[in-house]
């Protein structure tokens, strides 16, 4: 047992240091010829959330499948890995049966009555007052960066991951090869993914073995997927380190940065409820959300924004099914933006009216105490 782990871990250093023979002096050798590459930085220190049940299911592996051989292949000639650590690492990957379950009953599957109830409930809300408290300075020195609120910031970290308390319990590692390599209808997207992934592990110093996530793969507080953390993932207290599982500053200036590079306008309306009158607006409800109609023209139609917003501004209109029939709503610019998180009108609807109510909650009882050691 003593020599396998001795093996393992050996050949998991040779993943990071991209070949055989590595020396600490700065060179290193691709394809026969010598180039000098950065320090790696530091090794993130970080928590991931691992539950007793977590998911991983014991299996030989799935190194000797072909089409992760191929994919092994691939990620020594573009990237510089090499081949025999990352067959290693394959080696202790495992599918999941249980996320391509999932993959088959996502929550956006639902009606907009059933969907919301599963993220408007008190828990929620107080649980996204409690976290504000606790980051005040973090997400203020976020909406002074990036210009985004701190209720939205709190909300979509509420939606996603109940403030860090339900991260997820997978394996990335397992997630992102399941979905890449048995998930036909998205596979080429997961399989991105899986490479940004272990691109990632090399230039932050990380075990592949160690983040967990969702059953999809997106990790951390605010669960970003792999390409989002490269791009966008940020230091949110200026450590030096971007981690997003265990720093709710680094979480936070995450999700800001994310919308920021999205579109976000600052102190912009966000969506107003609508009423409508006639059949002439019918043929304009969007699922993109993308705001390309004139507010004027939705008043020529029938839609009427129940609170008064500038009537130069561009809009969506939404249609959401409540129990006793369809509501509707325009979405701006910033509705359009949260869509760039999550594509679905739900996700979008739901983190819109989280952010609402923890802002009207807190606005009432700002001093609310809480037990800074029960949560993130």
């Amino acid at each position: 047992m003593y020599r396998f782990c001795h093996i393992l871990l050996s050949a998991i250093c040779l993943l990071f240091h991209g070949c055989t023979g590595h020396t600490p002096t700065g060179t290193d050798i691709v394809q026969g010829s010598v180039k000098t590459v950065p320090k790696l930085p530091e090794p993130v220190t970080i928590t991931p959330v691992v539950p007793p049940e977590l998911s991983i299911q014991p299996g030989p592996g799935i190194a000797e499948r072909p089409d992760v051989k191929a994919f092994i292949a691939e990620m020594g000639r573009k990237h510089g890995f090499n081949t025999d650590a990352l067959h290693q690492l394959f080696s202790g990957v495992n599918f999941q049966d249980a996320i391509l379950a999932a993959m088959a009953r996502p929550y956006e599957a639902k009606p907009w009555y059933a969907y919301k109830k599963l993220f408007l409930t008190d828990a929620r809300i107080q649980g996204g007052i409690e976290f504000r408290q606790r980051n005040t300075q973090a997400l203020a020195n976020a909406e002074s960066k990036y210009g985004v609120s701190p209720e939205i910031i709190t909300a979509i970290i509420g939606v996603e991951s109940s403030y860090g308390k339900r991260p997820g319990n997978y394996r990335v590692i397992d997630a992102l090869s399941t979905l890449g390599f048995d998930y036909p209808r998205r596979g080429e997207f997961f399989r991105a993914e899986l490479e940004q992934f272990l691109l990632l592990c090399r230039d932050e110093g990380m075990d592949p073995y160690k983040p967990t996530g969702s059953y999809a793969g997106a990790m951390g507080m605010p669960q970003f997927m792999p390409s989002s953390f490269r791009r966008l993932a940020a230091d949110g207290d200026g450590d030096g380190h971007r981690d997003i599982w265990g720093n709710p500053a680094d979480a936070i200036a995450s999700v800001a940065r994310y919308f920021a590079a999205n579109g976000w306008q600052t102190s912009a309306p966000i969506a107003v409820s609508a009423k409508v009158d006639g059949v002439a607006y019918q043929g304009l409800a969007s699922k993109s959300l993308k705001p390309d109609h004139a507010l004027a023209q939705f008043l020529e139609m029938g839609i009427v924004p129940e609170v008064p917003v500038d009537g130069s501004l561009k809009a969506a209109l939404v249609k959401l099914e409540e129990e006793n029939g369809p509501a509707y709503w325009l979405g701006f610019q910033n509705l359009y933006a949260i869509t760039r998180y999550n594509h679905s009108p739900l996700y979008a609807v739901a983190a819109y009216e989280l952010s609402k109510r923890i802002g009207a909650v807190a606005q009432l009882a700002p001093n609310i105490p809480v037990d800074a050691s029960r949560h993130p």
